[in-house]
């Protein structure tokens, strides 16, 4: 039986992963701005799941709900930085309170949570630190720079963490997931106003935004707890067929890239 700390709760990932969590046995802290949407776990699991009111913005608030959870269930197992949302719009339309909403709950969130995790953790000599990024956080497509930055620096920052935090016996992985059907291209979206010299690439972005692979989100279960349960889990997990196509391709080119211009690189030392 693990205990579970998962953010953003109320719809999408979050929800059903709370859900499926519970149905196997374990307990799950469930944090979220909104809890009316978690009443229905509440009444099917009762005490197996403790629901709390966050908003992962406030570290105050974090630090609080934390210690609250390892207090309720006795420790933490499983933390799962999930909470966060996208942001569609072109660099140059991007107001400055966009830009810092966006980093505050997909950047700062999940390292206001981590830092409150991390002393109990370190004390079990045992934990495992899950954050949800994104496609986005390998790749980036214009009309989603600011969404892609906030998820390339949960990459680079949690990778990191992972060496740091190794020698206590805490685990840590991305989780990446391509298209899925979580209310992300809805409620979980924000956008800029447009700019009339960008009226086109949003007609073109909007296009692509609705075309683009809507797996069902209850597929992603066993994965997941695949990764939660491994003695060795891996520090990158693709999510979904969209995610490993996409990203074969993407790091092909890449590759490509640095050996076409490698003579020009080896020049400059």
């Amino acid at each position: 039986m693990k205990v579970w700390f998962i953010t953003g709760t109320s719809r999408g990932f979050g929800k059903i992963w709370t859900q499926a969590a519970l149905e196997r046995g374990d307990k799950v802290a469930a944090t979220a701005r909104d809890l009316a949407p978690l009443d229905d776990l509440v009444a099917k699991f009762g005490d197996s799941i403790l629901t709390l009111q966050l908003d992962v913005t406030d570290k105050t608030a974090v630090e609080n709900a934390v210690q609250r959870a390892n207090a309720h269930f006795g420790r933490l197992d499983v933390i799962v930085n999930n909470a966060g949302y996208g942001h569609m719009g072109y660099i140059e339309e991007l107001t400055e309170s966009e830009i810092r909403a966006q980093f505050e709950t997909n950047v700062f969130g999940p390292i206001w949570v981590t830092q409150a995790a991390l002393p109990l953790m370190r004390a079990q000599g045992s934990g495992h630190i899950i954050a949800v990024s994104s496609l986005s956080g390998l790749t980036a497509s214009g009309g989603m720079g600011l969404y892609s930055g906030s998820k390339w620096a949960l990459e680079g920052m949690t990778e990191a963490l992972a060496q740091e935090v190794r020698k206590f016996g805490i685990k840590v992985t991305l989780i990446e997931p391509g298209g899925y059907a979580t209310g992300f291209g809805t409620e979980g979206r924000r956008n800029s106003e447009v700019h009339p010299a960008y009226v086109e690439s949003h007609e073109k972005l909007g296009k692509l935004l609705a075309t683009s692979a809507a797996s069902n989100a209850d597929n992603s279960v066993q994965a997941l707890m695949t990764v939660v349960d491994a003695e060795k889990p891996p520090l990158r997990l693709l999510l979904g067929n969209q995610a490993v196509d996409v990203l074969h391709s993407f790091y092909e080119r890449r590759l490509n890239d640095f050996r076409t211009w490698e003579e020009v690189s080896r020049s400059a030392d």
